[in-house]
């Protein structure tokens, strides 16, 4: 086996996610992959393997003979054979030959058991680097700078796959080695939260830089490399142009449809004028439709997606705190009617959410302390730690604190996709995914009498809905009187309304639960309620009688 004994000088310490995972150097030829990966390997304390070096061991052949004799397809049955077995052994540095990672495979093989490293080197450097050099099959049919283009423009789309990216310059070995030393000790990979459902599920994937690599997360979970992004005027300014160039690095083709920000375009005639653009735009059944923004955005363009053509590829791409913890996640699309909110929507879930924690720096002190309620909300439901949690460091995580609401999302995240996975439909007839209403009932009747729009958020409905859920629940003797101004005191804290009368405006109980009425958790004419015996403690009830509701709402300030 062709490699080089670790070096005896002490080595830096690998990060915690490579204790059992191959470094794996990837790029076009000339790209100095064995003689960086043989450095790097020393610097690291671990053994360097050239999968050329294995494949020739392997096949008692060169790579020029196996080409010549056998072919290319022979040679990367091999390759792929080679690769496998070396990562299922022992940690080494493998340097892989320029065609390995195209085959899906061989790239899903690498993705599962290693850390992919692409050394990107420009045209001019791999020319002086390959000039003279006669063991490339490959650059002796034509002219080597004709090749390495084509190459080039066939491969780079592939090897942005890679989880690491890192630019080859005109340096020494010993500077390269060390600038990928110190990238790939510093790598952080993003925090992935499994979504099991039973025909199949997705990752939540939460992390800094996300859009820069969407196109690399993107490409191994759809089924073709042609997406339309649908995004509101607002977040294009913000966050467009970043998702573009990070889907463009991958190959993707792209589109986009945008719509006028806010709650106004969760309607029928938005989604109407969305999916006619899709078709107008000649959407294949295999064409990912993305949505790009908060919650209105995903709603809308999930909705879209699941009718057009019965039913394209969706990908959430979520830039609100609120969007990230809660609307991207589970698969619930829709828009709103002058009835109520979410009552024309469907069950369409995405291939994957890409939640970008960079985002949440562009967002509105406002909007963050909106998505901040449906946080809360996670630890209220059925996880007392985490809410204890959120009374230690919610300020931090409407204050911007990047490491906290990393946290925060994962956490929500996990809760929810646990749920989902239990019943992904809301279909089952106590507790299950309806405990994920808590608060709601009361939240959707508020924005249906205020308005849809910047009058009253979503996450502050719901932080008023919270309070007056406990309210109901102390009421109706099933907790303590007092969790009700715990609760209260931690949303105002961080600068949420947390009470009725902090929204300024009067409401009549009469319309409010008229508004309930409509509420599509409404069961044999029955109001459904989400209540809690205690912190962490939610269950679901269809008995609750609608005087103590309009008693509750009398109390809280509400007219007759």
């Amino acid at each position: 086996m062709t490699r080089n004994s670790p070096e005896a000088a002490e080595t830096p310490a690998l990060p915690l996610h490579l204790a059992d995972r191959s470094i794996v150097l990837v790029g076009i030829m000339g790209a100095g992959k064995t003689a960086v990966g043989k450095r790097l390997a020393g610097n690291l304390g671990l053994p360097f393997v050239d999968t050329d070096h294995e494949v020739e061991a392997a096949a008692g052949f060169s790579v020029s003979e196996i080409f010549e004799r056998f072919g290319e397809a022979a040679f990367r049955d091999v390759e792929r054979r080679v690769i496998r077995r070396l990562l299922d052994g022992p940690r080494v540095v493998l340097a892989t030959g320029g065609g390995a990672f195209m085959d899906a495979e061989t790239r899903g093989v690498i993705r599962g058991r290693g850390l992919s490293i692409w050394i990107r080197a420009p045209l001019a450097l791999l020319l002086k680097r390959v000039a003279g050099r006669t063991h490339r099959p490959l650059l002796m049919s034509g002219d080597p700078g004709t090749i390495l283009q084509g190459l080039m423009k066939l491969r780079h789309p592939i090897y942005a796959e890679a989880d690491i990216v890192i630019d080859s310059r005109d340096e020494s070995v010993d500077s390269m080695a060390s600038r990928l030393a110190e990238t790939v000790a510093s790598h952080e990979p993003p925090l992935r939260v499994p979504v099991a459902l039973a025909a199949g599920g997705y990752d939540v994937v939460i992390g800094a830089g996300l859009l820069a690599r969407a196109g690399a997360l993107l490409a191994p979970v759809l089924p073709q490399r042609r997406a339309v992004v649908v995004t509101d005027r607002a977040v294009a300014g913000l966050h467009l142009p970043a998702l573009l160039a990070g889907l463009e690095t991958a190959g993707f083709a792209t589109t986009q449809i945008v719509v006028e920000p806010g709650e106004g375009s969760k309607s029928v005639e938005t989604w109407s004028s969305v999916v006619d653009q899709l078709l107008d735009q000649g959407v294949e059944r295999r064409t990912a439709v993305i949505a790009l923004g908060g919650g209105v955005v995903g709603d809308l363009t999930g909705f879209a997606a699941a009718a057009t053509m019965r039913g394209l590829p969706f990908v959430q791409v979520p830039t609100t705190l609120l969007a990230q913890v809660d609307s991207s996640v589970g698969g619930k699309t829709g828009i709103n009617t002058r009835q109520g909110k979410n009552l024309i929507g469907a069950f369409y879930q995405p291939r994957i959410v890409l939640a970008d924690t960079d985002t949440l720096a562009t967002l509105p002190p406002r909007e963050l302390r909106a998505g901040y309620a449906e946080i809360v909300k996670t630890g209220l439901i059925g996880d007392a730690a985490f809410y204890d949690w959120c009374e230690q460091n919610g300020a931090g995580v409407v204050s911007g604190d990047r490491a906290l609401q990393a946290r925060a999302v994962q956490t929500a995240c996990a809760f929810k996709a646990a749920v989902v996975g239990d019943d992904e439909r809301e279909e089952k007839p106590n507790d299950g995914r309806a405990l994920l209403n808590l608060g709601h009932t009361f939240a959707h009747a508020l924005e249906a009498e205020v308005g849809y729009g910047q009058g009253l958020l979503h996450g502050e409905a719901v932080a008023v809905g919270l309070g007056l859920a406990f309210g109901l629940s102390a009421k109706l003797g099933h907790c303590a009187p007092d969790l009700r101004a715990r609760v209260e005191a931690h949303l105002a804290s961080v600068g949420l309304p947390s009470e009725l009368s902090m929204l300024n405006r009067r409401f009549s109980a009469a319309a409010l639960v008229g508004h309930m009425r409509k509420d599509k958790k409404m069961r044999d004419g029955a109001l459904h309620f989400v209540l809690v015996r205690g912190i962490g403690q939610a269950f679901t009830s269809r008995d609750v009688p609608n005087d103590a509701v309009t008693e509750l709402l009398r109390e809280a300030g509400c007219d007759a």
